[in-house]
Protein backbone atom coordinates (compact mmCIF):
# COMPACT_ATOMS: atom_id res chain seq x y z
CA UNK A 1 0.00 0.00 0.00
CA UNK A 2 1.16 3.54 -0.71
CA UNK A 3 0.68 6.11 2.04
CA UNK A 4 1.22 9.79 1.24
CA UNK A 5 1.65 12.23 4.13
CA UNK A 6 0.38 15.53 2.75
CA UNK A 7 -0.53 18.97 4.02
CA UNK A 8 0.01 22.25 2.26
CA UNK A 9 0.72 24.01 5.57
CA UNK A 10 4.25 23.80 6.87
CA UNK A 11 5.17 22.84 10.40
CA UNK A 12 2.52 20.19 10.94
CA UNK A 13 5.03 17.36 11.38
CA UNK A 14 4.88 15.59 8.01
CA UNK A 15 8.48 14.40 8.10
CA UNK A 16 8.29 13.33 11.74
CA UNK A 17 5.16 11.28 11.08
CA UNK A 18 6.56 9.86 7.84
CA UNK A 19 9.73 8.58 9.51
CA UNK A 20 7.88 7.15 12.51
CA UNK A 21 5.19 5.48 10.42
CA UNK A 22 7.83 3.95 8.12
CA UNK A 23 9.80 2.68 11.12
CA UNK A 24 6.75 1.07 12.70
CA UNK A 25 5.72 -0.60 9.42
CA UNK A 26 9.28 -1.85 8.89
CA UNK A 27 9.00 -4.02 12.00
CA UNK A 28 6.89 -6.40 9.91
CA UNK A 29 6.97 -5.28 6.28
CA UNK A 30 9.40 -4.30 3.54
CA UNK A 31 9.17 -0.50 3.51
CA UNK A 32 10.58 2.39 1.52
CA UNK A 33 10.23 6.07 2.42
CA UNK A 34 10.16 8.47 -0.52
CA UNK A 35 11.15 12.01 0.45
CA UNK A 36 9.38 14.31 -2.02
CA UNK A 37 10.12 17.45 -0.04
CA UNK A 38 12.93 19.48 -1.69
CA UNK A 39 14.08 20.43 1.83
CA UNK A 40 14.97 16.77 2.31
CA UNK A 41 14.20 16.44 6.02
CA UNK A 42 13.69 12.68 5.89
CA UNK A 43 16.92 12.26 3.95
CA UNK A 44 18.74 14.41 6.52
CA UNK A 45 17.33 12.22 9.29
CA UNK A 46 18.65 9.08 7.60
CA UNK A 47 22.03 10.68 6.96
CA UNK A 48 22.76 11.46 10.63
CA UNK A 49 21.87 8.00 11.90
CA UNK A 50 24.70 5.92 13.30
CA UNK A 51 23.18 2.80 11.74
CA UNK A 52 21.20 2.12 8.59
CA UNK A 53 17.46 2.63 9.10
CA UNK A 54 15.31 -0.51 8.87
CA UNK A 55 13.72 0.87 5.71
CA UNK A 56 15.04 2.44 2.52
CA UNK A 57 15.00 6.23 2.13
CA UNK A 58 15.18 7.81 -1.33
CA UNK A 59 14.70 11.32 -2.63
CA UNK A 60 12.14 11.94 -5.36
CA UNK A 61 11.31 15.63 -5.37
CA UNK A 62 9.99 15.84 -8.90
CA UNK A 63 6.41 16.00 -10.25
CA UNK A 64 6.59 12.54 -11.83
CA UNK A 65 6.33 10.51 -8.62
CA UNK A 66 3.07 8.89 -9.76
CA UNK A 67 4.90 7.43 -12.76
CA UNK A 68 8.32 6.76 -11.22
CA UNK A 69 6.99 5.04 -8.09
CA UNK A 70 6.02 1.94 -10.04
CA UNK A 71 9.63 0.72 -9.98
CA UNK A 72 9.35 0.23 -6.21
CA UNK A 73 5.98 -1.51 -5.94
CA UNK A 74 7.35 -5.00 -6.66
CA UNK A 75 10.10 -4.89 -4.03
CA UNK A 76 8.22 -3.29 -1.12
CA UNK A 77 5.05 -4.09 0.80
CA UNK A 78 4.43 -0.48 1.78
CA UNK A 79 5.60 2.88 0.48
CA UNK A 80 5.49 6.05 2.57
CA UNK A 81 5.71 9.43 0.81
CA UNK A 82 6.85 12.45 2.80
CA UNK A 83 5.04 15.29 1.04
CA UNK A 84 6.17 18.84 0.16
CA UNK A 85 5.17 21.90 2.23
CA UNK A 86 2.87 23.68 -0.23
CA UNK A 87 0.39 23.25 -3.06
CA UNK A 88 2.44 22.27 -6.07
CA UNK A 89 2.81 19.78 -8.88
CA UNK A 90 4.90 17.76 -6.44
CA UNK A 91 1.97 17.51 -4.03
CA UNK A 92 -0.44 16.56 -6.80
CA UNK A 93 1.93 13.86 -8.05
CA UNK A 94 2.37 12.49 -4.52
CA UNK A 95 -1.38 12.33 -4.04
CA UNK A 96 -1.95 10.62 -7.39
CA UNK A 97 0.66 8.02 -6.40
CA UNK A 98 -1.09 6.97 -3.21
CA UNK A 99 -3.80 4.64 -2.00
CA UNK A 100 -4.28 6.56 1.26
CA UNK A 101 -3.57 10.24 1.93
CA UNK A 102 -2.80 11.00 5.57
CA UNK A 103 -3.29 14.69 6.40
CA UNK A 104 -1.55 15.65 9.66
CA UNK A 105 -3.25 18.60 11.33
CA UNK A 106 -2.25 20.45 14.46
CA UNK A 107 -5.16 21.33 16.75
CA UNK A 108 -5.39 25.02 15.93
CA UNK A 109 -8.01 26.98 13.98
CA UNK A 110 -5.40 28.07 11.43
CA UNK A 111 -4.41 24.47 10.68
CA UNK A 112 -8.03 23.35 10.44
CA UNK A 113 -8.79 26.15 7.97
CA UNK A 114 -5.68 25.40 5.91
CA UNK A 115 -6.61 21.71 5.61
CA UNK A 116 -9.19 22.51 2.94
CA UNK A 117 -6.39 23.01 0.39
CA UNK A 118 -5.26 19.40 0.74
CA UNK A 119 -8.85 18.17 0.70
CA UNK A 120 -9.35 19.96 -2.63
CA UNK A 121 -6.27 18.27 -4.09
CA UNK A 122 -7.61 14.87 -3.02
CA UNK A 123 -10.96 15.66 -4.60
CA UNK A 124 -9.23 16.64 -7.84
CA UNK A 125 -7.14 13.47 -7.85
CA UNK A 126 -10.14 11.23 -7.12
CA UNK A 127 -11.48 12.09 -10.58
CA UNK A 128 -8.58 10.05 -11.99
CA UNK A 129 -8.28 7.59 -9.09
CA UNK A 130 -11.71 6.62 -7.80
CA UNK A 131 -10.49 4.41 -4.94
CA UNK A 132 -8.27 7.11 -3.44
CA UNK A 133 -8.88 7.57 0.30
CA UNK A 134 -7.98 10.39 2.65
CA UNK A 135 -7.90 10.67 6.44
CA UNK A 136 -6.97 13.34 8.97
CA UNK A 137 -4.41 12.59 11.67
CA UNK A 138 -4.34 14.95 14.64
CA UNK A 139 -0.66 15.62 15.34
CA UNK A 140 1.20 17.65 17.96
CA UNK A 141 -1.86 17.74 20.17
CA UNK A 142 -1.38 19.52 23.49
CA UNK A 143 -2.55 17.14 26.19
CA UNK A 144 -5.67 18.08 28.16
CA UNK A 145 -6.66 21.13 26.11
CA UNK A 146 -10.12 21.97 24.81
CA UNK A 147 -8.90 22.62 21.25
CA UNK A 148 -7.21 19.22 21.29
CA UNK A 149 -10.55 17.59 22.01
CA UNK A 150 -12.58 19.69 19.59
CA UNK A 151 -10.33 19.53 16.53
CA UNK A 152 -11.74 16.18 15.39
CA UNK A 153 -15.24 17.58 15.26
CA UNK A 154 -14.08 20.60 13.25
CA UNK A 155 -12.21 18.44 10.73
CA UNK A 156 -15.15 16.05 10.27
CA UNK A 157 -16.97 18.86 8.45
CA UNK A 158 -14.61 18.37 5.50
CA UNK A 159 -16.09 14.97 4.76
CA UNK A 160 -13.02 12.84 5.45
CA UNK A 161 -12.55 10.44 8.40
CA UNK A 162 -10.54 11.63 11.38
CA UNK A 163 -8.29 8.96 12.88
CA UNK A 164 -9.12 8.20 16.49
CA UNK A 165 -5.44 7.70 17.28
CA UNK A 166 -3.85 11.07 18.02
CA UNK A 167 -0.19 11.99 18.44
CA UNK A 168 0.65 14.49 21.18
CA UNK A 169 3.31 17.18 21.31
CA UNK A 170 6.14 15.45 23.17
CA UNK A 171 9.80 16.34 23.67
CA UNK A 172 10.65 12.73 22.82
CA UNK A 173 10.03 13.37 19.12
CA UNK A 174 12.49 16.28 18.93
CA UNK A 175 15.06 14.49 21.06
CA UNK A 176 14.99 11.36 18.92
CA UNK A 177 15.15 13.34 15.66
CA UNK A 178 18.35 15.06 16.77
CA UNK A 179 19.94 11.61 17.01
CA UNK A 180 18.62 10.37 13.69
CA UNK A 181 16.43 8.05 15.68
CA UNK A 182 12.72 7.52 16.47
CA UNK A 183 10.80 7.33 19.72
CA UNK A 184 10.31 3.56 19.26
CA UNK A 185 14.08 3.15 19.59
CA UNK A 186 14.73 5.70 22.33
CA UNK A 187 11.82 4.71 24.59
CA UNK A 188 9.98 1.67 23.18
CA UNK A 189 7.44 1.54 26.00
CA UNK A 190 6.88 5.30 26.30
CA UNK A 191 3.72 7.24 25.54
CA UNK A 192 5.04 8.63 22.26
CA UNK A 193 5.96 5.18 20.91
CA UNK A 194 2.57 3.83 21.92
CA UNK A 195 0.79 6.67 20.12
CA UNK A 196 2.67 5.83 16.92
CA UNK A 197 1.85 2.11 17.28
CA UNK A 198 -1.86 2.86 17.64
CA UNK A 199 -1.77 5.32 14.73
CA UNK A 200 -0.14 2.80 12.38
CA UNK A 201 -2.52 0.06 13.46
CA UNK A 202 -5.45 2.31 12.57
CA UNK A 203 -3.88 3.36 9.28
CA UNK A 204 -3.48 -0.27 8.27
CA UNK A 205 -7.20 -0.83 8.84
CA UNK A 206 -7.72 1.23 5.66
CA UNK A 207 -5.62 -1.17 3.60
Amino acid sequence: MIFSIQNQKGGVGKSTLSVHIAFELAKIFRVILIDSDPQGSSRDWAAIRETEPPFSVVGMDRPTIHRDITKFTEDYDHIVIDGPPRVSELARSGILSADLIIIPVQPSPYDVWAAIETVKLIQEASVYKEKLKGVFAVNRKIVNTAIGREVGQSLSEYGLPVLKSQVCQRVAFADSASLGSVVQEVDPTGKAANEIRLLVKEILSYA
